[in-house]
């Protein structure tokens, strides 16, 4: 009789453990791009959050893009404080609707055709129409003890978050709507 009581026991406990609750990591925006495109980029990325960006440089040559290595080819910026709100605010501008192909292991991420789009933000005449890519990337607690340098640890994968949790949190936390 006791084996029948233990599991109930166990998933009560795994409901209530502090350990797998569900966290923003951070929301990333970035955009593409070389020369004069990359500038206007930088610009936006900078209204749009208040920060600088961190322009990315190519490491290939790739003859048919015009890429060559060291080129500067994308801007971005990560954000971790306030992140709720920054998705939050991302997710308006594709009406709060995602689609499960978008989810991976961890994260999730769209993109956004339009910065007009974005509640608050106006046209700007010398940026234009432009885009940008949004990742935002979970983890639960305990994460770190893969990451730190002095006495890493191994984390065993139920540590990652799946796809179906991920849809959960969203549904729960954000009312994304999935298709």
């Amino acid at each position: 009789m006791e084996n029948k009581i233990k599991p109930a026991k166990e998933k009560k406990d795994m409901e209530n453990n502090l350990m797998r609750n569900i966290r923003i990591e951070k929301v990333v925006l970035s955009i593409g791009g070389t020369a004069e495109q990359l500038e206007k980029g930088v610009k936006l990325l900078n209204m749009i959050t208040g920060r600088n960006p961190a322009k990315m440089k190519s490491h290939k040559r790739i003859p048919a893009f015009g890429v060559r290595p060291k080129l500067e080819v994308g801007a971005v910026v990560t954000i971790r404080k306030n992140a709720n709100e920054m998705l939050k605010r991302m997710l308006i501008a594709i009406e709060n609707k995602l689609r499960r192909k978008q989810i991976s292991t961890n994260n999730f991420s769209f993109g956004i055709k339009e910065y007009i789009e974005i509640p608050g933000m106006e046209y700007q005449r010398d940026i234009g129409i432009m885009g940008m890519d949004v990742t935002v990337v979970f983890k639960r607690n305990g994460r770190r003890v893969s990451l730190r340098k002095m006495k890493r640890g191994k984390i065993p994968a139920r540590q990652t978050i799946s796809r179906e949790e991920i849809i959960k949190f969203m549904e729960d936390n954000f009312q994304t709507e999935f298709r």
